[in-house]
């Protein structure tokens, strides 16, 4: 799988700069009390940013590409990536999300895997101190990618239909 291959698969689901959706939502804030985190997110990797099409506890809608934590996970997608500690992790104690607002310290992001095997962003749980995520919140935040992950194929099935039958 290329870069190439992977935007192409993000355009195919024409999820980018869309409104907020209940559906989305509703799974960032479980993310959230689930693993007890302030900060959730369902979080897409563009060329270039790191757009949010849910967040919880964050206002920002998206964040460079080069600083974004997913943007690290995506490239192990058969894992959840853990960061317990970020000022301790040499990838990203000089991170402006890190060094400045919001302060992530920790992290932990489930990749969105699609049926063609691409990662197009995650579901992430971040908080502002540094701590540990038990084997269960874990496998809970998959789960949730998971459902993501159905959600974004149903949408690019719609997507193809309505292409289709504008075109026919």
């Amino acid at each position: 799988m290329t870069e190439i291959t992977r935007l192409a698969e993000l355009r195919r689901v024409a999820i980018l700069d869309t409104s907020e959706e209940a559906a989305y939502d509703e799974i960032t804030r479980l993310a959230a009390q689930m693993c007890g985190t302030p900060i959730a997110l369902i979080s897409l990797i563009d060329e270039r940013r790191q757009w949010f099409k849910s967040r919880v506890g964050l206002n920002a809608a998206q964040t460079p590409r080069e600083h974004a934590f997913c943007a690290y996970a995506i490239q192990v997608p058969d894992q959840v990536m853990v960061v317990n500690d970020a000022l301790a992790d040499e990838r990203f104690k000089a991170n402006p999300l890190v060094t400045g607002d919001p302060s992530i310290r920790f992290y932990a992001g489930a990749p969105l895997v699609m049926r063609n095997g691409e990662a197009l962003g995650t579901v992430c749980v971040i908080d502002t101190r540094p701590r540990e995520i038990s084997p269960e919140a874990l496998e809970q935040l998959r789960f949730l990618a998971q459902q993501v992950v159905t959600r974004l194929e149903e949408r690019a099935l719609d997507e193809q239909a309505q292409d289709e039958g504008s075109r026919g």
